[in-house]
């Protein structure tokens, strides 16, 4: 898990402009919380977040206006902690002067945009959530499969990422091989990513680390997806009763988050990127209200009843 986010990461990321101190910009963002500082306007202190970013839009702003200057500097100077990040001020407003001169002697920088508040609220949320949200490590290789993030796992040496290679040379996309890192992104998302020393990288036993990119293009990876399915490969073995109808449900709990798993039996002669490929395929169709099991148990059914029909009928020729 990152501990903490520098403030330039976040003016980098989330179309921010420095309004003032280009030289703090170093200072720690630890939480992703954002706080509008409406309530500190009034002199109410008693709860005041001032480990958060401090977001002050046209209502802050507005209401600031209307304060005794010497009310208002109390505030400002109150607002600035030694733990404060930063201030963003939206919808191109000029910040108050008491702010500016408050956080000049506090060594606080005062970001800005253009964007109104919701939509700079959105962007940093976003953003922080995902650099500090706690991260797991897989042991797998995860590639994304006509838009669905497929998680491949199994033992060493069983084929992952040559599987994952073969992917690659049909026009899918790489995002981690070896090893994933994932993240909830909120109640019902996980979103995997490769470490920053695996980007784009893929090792291939016999020939040793490849750069997909480089090989293959640009289009040929992506920096994370979602994780939608978990395809974990056994090797076969000849004793084990495997899913052939589709009737089992199996699932991995990732934080609090359950992913839909498959086990694929590897041997010989079985094509592991068609077969994920289809598996990807009957996901999405599944996700959509149709199942290949429902039909095929209509179409037993009506069988069934054809042939019931038909034997009914012959016993009554046969009794006249």
């Amino acid at each position: 898990m990152t501990k903490s986010v520098s403030v330039k990461e976040l003016v980098d990321n989330t179309h921010l402009n420095v309004f003032w101190g280009k030289e703090y910009l170093d200072r720690p963002i630890t939480t992703s919380d954002i706080s509008r500082p409406g309530l500190e306007l009034t002199g109410y202190f008693d709860y005041y977040p001032s480990e958060r970013i401090q977001l002050l839009g046209i209502t802050e702003t507005s209401f600031a206006k209307h304060l005794p200057e010497k009310e208002l500097t109390a505030d400002m100077t109150k607002m600035c902690q030694p733990d404060t990040p930063a201030f963003v001020i939206s919808t191109d407003i000029e910040p108050p002067i008491e702010l500016v001169k408050a956080c000049k002697n506090a060594h606080i920088p005062i970001l800005e945009s253009k964007l109104n508040t919701s939509r700079v609220l959105s962007n940093m949320t976003d953003f922080l959530e995902a650099k500090l949200a706690p991260r797991k490590s897989i042991h797998g290789v995860l590639v994304e499969v006509y838009g669905l993030g497929v998680l491949i796992t199994g033992d060493s040496g069983i084929g992952k990422s040559e599987t994952a290679l073969e992917l690659v040379k049909r026009g899918h996309r790489l995002i981690a091989d070896d090893r994933v890192e994932v993240y909830q992104q909120d109640e019902q998302a996980l979103i995997g990513t490769a470490p920053k020393i695996l980007s784009h990288l893929l090792e291939i036993r016999g020939i040793g680390i490849i750069d997909v990119m480089t090989l293959f293009g640009a289009g040929a990876v992506r920096s994370e997806t979602k994780v939608d399915l978990i395809v974990h490969l056994d090797i076969w073995d000849k004793d084990t009763k495997y899913d052939r109808l589709g009737t089992e449900k199996d699932s991995v709990q990732i934080f609090d988050v359950d992913v839909k798993k498959i086990n694929i039996p590897v041997k010989p002669g079985r094509n592991l990127a068609i077969i994920i490929e289809t598996a990807a395929m009957n996901f999405r169709a599944n996700s959509m209200g149709y199942n290949a099991l429902d039909v095929f148990d209509n179409q037993l059914n009506t069988l069934i009843k054809d042939n019931g029909s038909r034997d009914t009928k012959e016993l009554k020729k046969g009794d006249n």
